[in-house]
């Protein structure tokens, strides 16, 4: 038997495109830290969890765990208030000058202390008819509240003697003018100025405020002029330069007329006992 031989065909091959597949992520496990004593998540053993029993609420801010009730408050202690025996040693000096009929002004002589010295003049003036000793006690003054005691001095029926003691300057001056009798201590100092003034608002209320504080500054220097014996404009000029006065300065310049002198009896002249051996 003859066999034949048959030629093979060759197939061409084809390519086939490899796919290529995502590779998947394989995710890592996530660490759950469990806080000891608190309620399990989702996932942890135990979930869900059991509720609990009720109890007291919580006050909010503090930590999860229960709150004792704060304890009932105990009986307060007795409280000893102690009276200071010195807490009124301002007022009585005052009352027992007022029983002299000597009244006391000192410091700044504003608004209200205007108002409390009227109320003692007016009183002592209608209380006796003895004269009252005024003391000024290095006092300052608003110009607004002279005008005020000064009004009270012109009206009053019992004689007023004014000491000037310390340092009176600017507008206290008219205080003191307005007493019939004044005086000074041997160490006094009067000293001439003009009153400060801080204004502030519109231009119509600046403009109005000058004018009248121009015109009580002309019924200060009016009464000081009448009161020395000198001119306005004099008065006015000294104030402007701060002219300052002793007590002896002052009587000539006319706002005083006399000097405190001490009323205790002159001790003997040198020393009381003379140097050398004492006898036995």
């Amino acid at each position: 038997m003859t066999h034949k031989t048959v030629p093979q065909r060759t197939v061409p091959q084809r390519t086939v495109p490899q796919r290529t597949v995502p590779q998947r992520t394989v995710p890592h496990p996530i660490a759950r830290a469990h806080i000891p004593g608190g309620p399990p998540r989702p996932g942890e053993p135990g979930w869900p969890s059991t509720p609990g029993i009720p109890g007291i609420p919580l006050t909010p801010g503090t930590p999860d765990w229960p709150t004792t009730p704060p304890p009932a408050p105990g009986p307060v202690s007795p409280t000893r208030v102690w009276l200071d025996p010195h807490a009124d040693w301002k007022s009585k000096p005052y009352e027992r000058l007022l029983a002299k009929r000597i009244v006391l002004a000192s410091g700044l002589l504003d608004d209200d202390a205007a108002a409390r010295l009227s109320a003692q003049l007016l009183t002592l003036d209608a209380e006796e008819k003895e004269p009252i000793r005024l003391e000024l006690q290095n006092l300052r003054a608003e110009l607004p509240a002279v005008l005020t005691v000064m009004g009270i001095l012109d009206v009053l029926r019992v004689p007023v003697h004014a000491c000037v003691s310390g340092e009176i300057s600017g507008p206290a001056l008219g205080v003191l003018v307005s007493c019939p009798r004044r005086s000074g201590y041997p160490n006094a100092s009067f000293v001439l100025a003009e009153p400060k003034l801080h204004l502030g608002g519109t231009v119509t209320a600046l403009s109005a405020r000058e004018q009248q504080m121009t015109r009580m500054l002309d019924t200060l220097y009016f009464r000081l002029a009448e009161v020395t014996g000198r001119e306005v404009d004099q008065i006015r000029e000294d104030a402007r330069r701060g002219r300052s006065l002793t007590t002896a300065q002052a009587i000539g310049y006319g706002l005083i007329q006399t000097q405190e002198t001490s009323g205790r009896p002159p001790g003997p002249v040198g020393p009381v006992n003379p140097p050398g051996p004492r006898p036995r």
